[in-house]
């Protein structure tokens, strides 16, 4: 637009800045992280805060665990995190961010084993504490490791006093609130089903489960009916009188049971198991009141068959042809005989499979009832579950119903081996140490041939529960562990929100917590009011031990089983504080911790340690409530984590504080999907699709890999990869580019030049409205989380509003004016974007907008950071304007459109060649372009807008050769060039150029330089 003439080109106001085209990210960030720890930012805005009192906002981070380095996983969900408590403080709170690590646990301990199997030492010799010492020293150095990789990224937070789950302060709380349980009743010991994986030798939670594809046997198996438990008819019937209506009722129906038992007798129920490892400890058999059951009698036969002529089985309908081909029964092969009702079922008595068998010792030889259970479905299988309540939490469920908890079974053991007590199958494991198929599953399979108990047999793929550390398949296993209570009154009298952790913990997610997204409160609602009991203990050594005694000799039902005494927990307490929770393990312990108060002889001390949910579930205690830095109540205003924590950390914590502080930990709970490849596929290694944050930071600059997040749909799973990434970058240069003109025409700039917008001409006043906008959508999209929306928003302005539209028109009055209204009011308006952008921005490109910043307003200690998003006034707000303005936009596009397809035929070669006709034929509009007060002081003109030499703007009819665009309505162009000679410093063509004092130029160039 401006002239190469040498004698008027440094006449120009033209763009001055240092501020690089290229960013140079990766190797510039540094310096700014540098810069940050060096003046303190993060202390500052505390210190301000404390100067100058402002609502706290407190993100309770929750804590990754020490092992490894960082996943792109880390990196969203830490960006998040970051960018809440960044908009939060620029929004005015006081944003405080305390980083945190989950330390014990099993994977760290797994390497430390794997370290000691590597030197030919077993660790179960090592001394316990020397072990602890080693994983302690472990997770310190991945700490570190992290550390720097999470503030590479530009996290902001206490970096150098972060919380760990094993400071012995931690350990000291974590003991204390697990005391919490033991003294208010929560606490008992139970011995029930739990996942148990027998490569780690230790019970693990739900949240430490992953499901996997897994090749499981099949096996079919028929119970053979022993005794048929007829009803008793006359039980209701008055004085057995023969001559009575209901006596011979009675009658009738005795007789009609009679003739329909013999149907059953010797009839086989047959079940079906993906586990036949389990068939040892069968208990019972159930089936579903509502499933519709049939007797089926064998008819012939081929020659490879288990059944045989004449055998009945009792299956669902709905199965029953399957069953029968699987035991390559064909059609014909078999009847049915007749409808098999729910109370018939209820009346039968069946034998296990191995009942009498020569050298068992009657170890099978009791009765397996039939039991009823809505668990039961004929989607597969054969209409019944075999039921071994020592293996399986549904069964489980059915005899602590019926109350048969002396009919449980421990025949188990910790590496999955069967128990010496156990006939033919003792000391064959379900699975060896590696999680491979051990020989207990084909030992039973091989026996249940041998003695006629099989009716089919087969191999199956499904969806099988593995431990996410291991890997390796997990198995449900009885074994004495702690649990607490989640249905039994809390002792401790909080009741406001329920007497129950349970129920209290169901009222926090109806009444106490905002949920982001809202689907996130049915996930952990439906979880909650479903889960049993919650399994605190584990059986290995590095973690918070559970800090109690239990009397020998006692049982766990005994009122004097468990050892509550707060002199006894506070000795502990003190000792954890001084020494971490080591001190439960060393010499003496036992006898340090009961005083002179108990004989040590009477008392065993436990050694299981804490599930590390648990640890983590505290937090809340030794963050939040203890820290000074934490909340005021205790109680966090976000958790923001991954979906999976529904069944995780989101939920530990809510139990946990549910049990301590009788309600939820938080007030509010955002949760983001899951990383995923560009083509939508899980990301793995062995598949090559990974994206590290520290190679796209390499690449790319940390910036790049916020602004991927802020782009993406975080409520929903996120796409990464190269393609994906350079659509970002090429985002980030456009904006960028939007900044990096506003620096240049603002420099320099000062408030003596600064207009009140009541005095600006209208196309500024448009921008001021467009801010007032945007300053509403910015702080509700930064309140609500919704980063997306908050950075598509000012994208678009930066993109279409500004650098298409607003700039686009402008540059002529900023490089051509001299000191006129137009340019000092545009300049005004640039200043005032400038500080709304870099500020709205600045939560998301943390070191771009700095370096935005720091080239206008260098210092020492400057920083926008270290500012809050301006107050914007609600008066520029002007919603007439606006309209019109719109109007005159829609316009301006079919002039643009009419001068392109001029420039693409090569007729003009920029737009200031032209002067079109714009005809228009809605009359608003016309008046519009037409009015006088269009602009104040006629400061800009429709031409200016369509960026031409001149234009002429009418209402006559339309000639049928104006250019039009389908999509706005009324308005045409007819294109004509621009008349006169072309103004060697403008370049605008008009009729005056060449008539002042200055040569070359037109009216306005001439004044300017004048």
């Amino acid at each position: 637009m401006c002239a190469d003439t040498p004698e008027y080109k440094d006449t120009l106001n033209l763009p001055q800045t240092d501020f690089p085209m290229r960013a140079g990210l990766p190797n510039r960030e540094p310096g700014w992280l540098d810069r940050w720890e060096k003046i303190g930012i993060y202390d500052r805005l505390r210190d301000k805060a404390t100067a100058s009192p402002r609502p706290a906002f407190t993100l309770h981070d929750g804590p990754p665990y020490a092992n490894g380095h960082l996943h792109i996983g880390h990196a969203l969900n830490k960006i998040l995190k970051d960018m809440v408590v960044r908009s939060q403080q620029m929004m005015g709170h006081d944003a405080r961010y305390i980083p945190g690590w989950d330390c014990h646990g099993l994977p760290i301990e797994w390497k430390i084993e794997e370290q000691y199997r590597a030197k030919g030492q077993n660790k179960d010799e090592v001394d316990v504490v020397d072990f602890r010492q080693e994983c302690r020293k472990f997770a310190e150095g991945w700490i570190d490791v992290q550390r720097e990789e999470f503030k590479r990224l530009g996290i902001t937070g206490t970096w150098d006093k972060p919380y760990l789950t094993m400071d012995f302060r931690a350990e000291r709380i974590i003991a204390e609130e697990f005391q919490k349980f033991l003294m208010t009743g929560v606490l008992y010991q139970g011995s029930k089903p739990v996942m148990w994986s027998p490569v780690e030798k230790t019970a693990l939670a739900e949240a430490e489960i992953e499901y996997h594809d897994h090749k499981s046997h099949t096996i079919w198996v028929p119970f053979s009916v022993v005794e048929i438990k007829l009803p008793d008819r006359f039980a209701d019937v008055p004085g057995y009188d023969p001559g009575e209506m209901a006596y011979e009722r009675a009658i009738q129906m005795q007789h009609s049971d009679q003739v329909r038992a013999k149907d059953l007798e010797g009839c086989k129920v047959v079940i079906w198991t993906t586990t036949p490892w389990t068939i040892p400890s069968n208990k019972a058999v159930a089936y579903n009141p509502e499933i519709s059951y049939g007797l089926y009698e064998v008819t012939g036969r081929p020659e490879e068959c288990w059944a045989r002529i004449g055998d009945r089985y009792v299956l669902a309908d709905k199965l029953a042809g399957d069953v029968l081909s699987k035991a390559r029964l064909e059609d014909g092969m078999y009847r049915r005989l007749r409808d098999v009702s729910a109370e018939e079922l209820g009346t039968l008595t069946l034998a296990h499979p191995f009942r009498g068998l020569d050298g068992a010792d009657g170890f099978w030889d009791y009765d397996v009832p039939m039991i009823d259970g809505d668990h039961v479905t004929d989607d597969a299988g054969t209409g019944f579950v075999h039921t071994a309540p020592s293996h399986g939490q549904e069964d489980y469920d059915a005899f602590v119903k019926r109350g048969w908890m002396d009919r449980m079974t421990h025949n188990v053991g910790e590496e999955s081996e069967f128990l010496p007590h156990v006939p033919f199958f003792a000391g064959l494991k379900v699975l060896d140490h590696k999680g491979k198929e051990g020989k207990a599953n084909t030992a039973v399979i091989d026996k249940l041939v041998e003695v006629g108990g099989l009716l089919a047999r087969g191999r199956m793929t499904h969806s099988y529960p593995h431990s996410w550390r291991s890997k390796a398949p997990v198995i449900y296993r009885n074994t004495p562990q702690w649990f607490a209570a989640i249905d039994r009154a809390v002792g401790d009298g909080q009741d406001t929100y329920g007497q129950t952790i349970r129920s209290r913990a169901l009222t926090s997610i109806d009444q106490l917590v905002k949920w982001t997204p809202q689907t996130g409160r049915n996930r952990l609602y439906s979880m909650i009011e479903a889960r049993p009991d919650w399994v605190l203990s584990r059986q290995r050594a590095w973690g918070v031990p559970l800090t109690c005694f239990t009397k020998k000799g006692a049982l766990p039902t005994d009122p004097d089983f468990l050892l509550r005494d707060p002199k006894v927990n506070e000795r502990i307490n003190a000792a954890f504080e001084a020494e971490g929770a080591d001190a439960w393990y060393k010499p003496g312990a036992k006898e340090r911790f009961l005083g002179n108060d108990y004989d040590p002889a009477e008392w065993d001390q436990v050694f299981d340690i804490l599930d590390v949910w648990f640890d983590s579930g505290s937090t809340h205690a030794f963050v939040l409530r203890d820290r000074e830095d934490g909340s005021a109540d205790g109680i966090a205003d976000l958790y923001l984590e991954g979906t999976d924590q529904h069944r995780g950390w989101f939920h530990s914590s809510m139990l946990q504080a549910c049990g301590t502080i009788g309600r939820a930990p938080y007030r509010g709970v955002l949760t983001h999907g899951f990383t995923l490849d560009e083509k939508g596929n899980k990301m793995s290694k062995s598949l090559g699709n990974t994206v590290a944050p520290e190679e796209v930071v390499k690449q790319y600059g940390a910036d790049i890999l916020r602004l991927w997040v802020a782009q993406s749909d975080y409520t929903a799973d996120l796409r990464i990869g190269p393609e994906i990434l350079k659509g970002v970058a090429d985002s980030y240069r456009r904006l960028r580019n939007t900044m990096r003109y506003m620096l240049g025409a603002l420099a320099p700039y000062s408030d003596a030049e600064r207009v009140e917008p009541a005095d600006m001409p209208e196309l500024e006043r448009w921008v001021l409205h467009r801010l007032a906008e945007l300053d509403t959508v910015v702080r509700k999209g930064y309140a609500e989380y919704n980063f997306q929306g908050v950075f598509q928003q000012l994208f678009n302005f930066c993109t279409v509003d500004l650098s298409a539209f607003y700039f686009d028109i402008r540059k002529d009055a900023l490089y051509c004016d001299g000191d006129t209204l137009r340019r000092r009011s545009a300049r005004t308006v640039l200043d005032i974007l400038f500080h709304r952008l870099t500020t709205w921005l600045a939560p998301i490109l943390v070191f771009t907008m700095e370096e935005v910043w720091l080239e206008r307003f260098p210092g020492d200690d400057s920083s926008v950071h270290l500012v809050d998003i301006p107050e914007t006034p609600k008066d520029w707000l002007d919603e007439p304007l606006a309209a019109k303005w719109a109007m005159v936009r829609r316009a301006r596009r079919v002039v643009t459109a009419a001068l392109e397809v001029q420039r693409v035929d090569k007729v003009i070669g920029a737009s200031l060649e032209a002067a079109p006709v714009v005809y228009i034929e809605d009359k608003a509009l016309f008046e519009a372009l037409r009015s006088h007060d269009f602009s104040l002081q006629s400061d800009v003109d429709f031409a200016d807008i369509c960026i031409t030499s001149d234009l002429t703007v009418t209402n006559k009819p339309m000639p049928n050769e104006a250019f039009r665009l389908p999509e706005v309505e009324g308005v045409g162009v007819v294109f004509e060039k621009a008349e006169g000679e072309k103004c060697q410093r403008c370049w605008k063509i008009l009729p005056d150029v060449g008539t002042h004092a200055h040569p070359g130029t037109c009216k306005r160039c001439d004044s300017a330089l004048s």
